[in-house]
């Protein structure tokens, strides 16, 4: 309240200011103005038209020295002396009228020795050789005029006579109509002086605005400055400042409050891929950790003393142990891909040939299997990913096909592998299919999971390790790209899909 009240007051003290500073100047101006007229009015009067007599004084002498052809002289007069607003009277050398433009002027001349005393008693202007220029009072009709006498270069004698209008009473006209301007003036200059002083505060409450943004951290607002040097100005451009350092400094706290969030977050998924680890890893070395340890047993109590078990009994214990190995090292490879760990090295590969070279590794497999492999759309198609862990997709769908593969009527075991090119989205879905029992609705979504098992039966005796799907589903996650199993009439077909080069 008080803050406010001290702003009114000021405002206020700055609207009598400006009103007295612009009704003072109108008053000088208004003053100067009337100086003026008192005292350069008439002689700036009489110069003007002092200058117009001699002008029109050399255009009739051209007229009589250089006549133009299809020009009438009378008519050129005339022109004249209704544009100037003044008699001309033209005599001869016996003082006989050759010209005139009003009949009353000619017998206020009267005869050429009348001219003369007549045109003496004025008050003289300008004079040479020529023509003479005077100011002279008719006493009979009581107006003044300015009169030139001449001689043109014909021998012709000219008159031209102007009435002078009254200047002291122009300038008694001037100067009150300027009084009565300056009151109207002065009016204008009241209103002139709200319009102002708001201009005043509009900065003031901007400013006012401003602060108030800044008091609830917003500081998208910025006062214009302007290139006067004035205490608003300052204090606009003082303002700007302290919001941009104030801008500044709750950035970089807010910065830190994300980093900080993210260093949490990232010790959250840390500390999660470690419970998940070490969850999945406890479960899964159950049974080799208790195979391992029971043959480790019966060779330290010779269970068997013959050479051929004990020897038994270390391959299994290898076995299990290699097992064991293999699937703490998928497991650790399959957390960096799912925790966004492992950076990936993308180029320009043919997928064809990684296609080929996974049926090539797979060839014992295969024909062990007895298992024939189709191929459709073997042209070169041109992928942007890693190869390596593509080929580790494709390796995992091959070795699933191959152990999912069931004859068909015809007693064929069949794996057809698929390119099917979409220009329109610049994708390539790679297609493997086998021929076998349909995976069960409620299945399809779940083996993508760790260690999920379809058949917990074939698991140990294939040796596999129930996290190949998961892998698949770890890569394609980090490439954005669809991934999915479908079920055939007479098998099932796994796919993925990479963007084309």
């Amino acid at each position: 309240m008080k803050l406010n009240k001290e702003i009114k007051e000021t405002l206020s003290s700055v609207k009598v200011k400006l009103f007295f500073t612009l009704s003072l100047t109108v008053l000088l101006i208004i003053i100067f103005l009337i100086i003026v007229n008192n005292f350069l009015l008439e002689n700036f009067y009489l110069y003007s038209k002092q200058k117009t007599l001699k002008s029109v004084y050399e255009t009739i002498n051209n007229y009589y020295l250089n006549p133009l052809q299809d020009t009438n002289i009378e008519t050129e007069l005339e022109k004249i002396s209704v544009k100037n607003n003044f008699d001309i009277l033209i005599k001869d050398n016996n003082g006989i009228n050759v010209y005139t433009t009003n009949k009353s002027f000619t017998s206020v001349i009267g005869t050429i020795n009348d001219i003369i005393d007549k045109f003496n008693e004025g008050k003289e202007i300008e004079s040479n050789d020529k023509f003479s220029i005077r100011k002279q009072r008719d006493f009979k009709n009581g107006i003044s005029y300015i009169m030139l006498s001449g001689k043109l270069d014909n021998g012709y004698y000219l008159y031209i006579r102007i009435p002078v209008s009254s200047i002291q009473d122009s300038v008694k006209i001037s100067n009150n109509f300027l009084l009565l301007m300056a009151g109207f003036t002065i009016l204008i200059a009241s209103i002139m002086v709200s319009i102002v002083s708001k201009k005043f505060t509009e900065p003031i409450m901007e400013l006012n605005n401003i602060a108030k943004r800044m008091s609830n951290l917003d500081f998208s607002k910025k006062y214009e400055v302007t290139n006067a040097k004035d205490e608003i100005n300052e204090l606009g451009k003082s303002i700007n400042t302290m919001s941009d350092k104030l801008e500044k400094t709750i950035q970089q706290l807010r910065n830190s409050n994300i980093e900080l969030e993210r260093d949490i977050e990232e010790k959250s998924k840390l500390d999660e891929m470690r419970t998940s680890f070490i969850s999945d890893v406890s479960h899964e070395l159950k049974t080799p950790i208790a195979l391992i340890q029971g043959y480790s047993e019966g060779l330290l109590e010779n269970v068997n003393t013959d050479e051929e078990s004990r020897k038994f009994y270390a391959e299994v214990i290898l076995d299990e142990s290699n097992k064991m190995d293999r699937l703490v090292k998928q497991l650790l490879e399959l957390m960096k891909l799912e925790y966004g760990k492992r950076e990936f090295n993308d180029k320009e590969f043919n997928i064809v040939e990684v296609e080929q070279e996974v049926i090539r590794k797979s060839k014992v497999m295969l024909e062990e299997n007895n298992i024939q492999v189709e191929w459709q759309n073997t042209d070169e198609i041109n992928v942007f990913a890693d190869d390596f862990y593509i080929e580790q997709v494709i390796t995992n769908y091959i070795t699933n096909a191959i152990k999912n593969s069931k004859p068909t009527t015809n007693d064929k075991k069949i794996i057809k592998i698929e390119n099917e090119i979409d220009n329109e989205n610049n994708k390539v879905r790679v297609k493997v299919f086998n021929t076998g029992d349909n995976i069960k609705e409620e299945d399809l979504n779940r083996i993508w999971n760790r260690f999920y098992k379809v058949d917990e039966s074939r698991n140990r005796e294939d040796g596999g390790t129930g996290i190949g799907l998961s892998f698949v589903k770890a890569i394609m996650n980090n490439y954005g790209n669809n991934y999915g199993v479908v079920n055939k009439e007479d098998g099932v077909e796994f796919y993925f899909e990479l963007d084309l080069k």
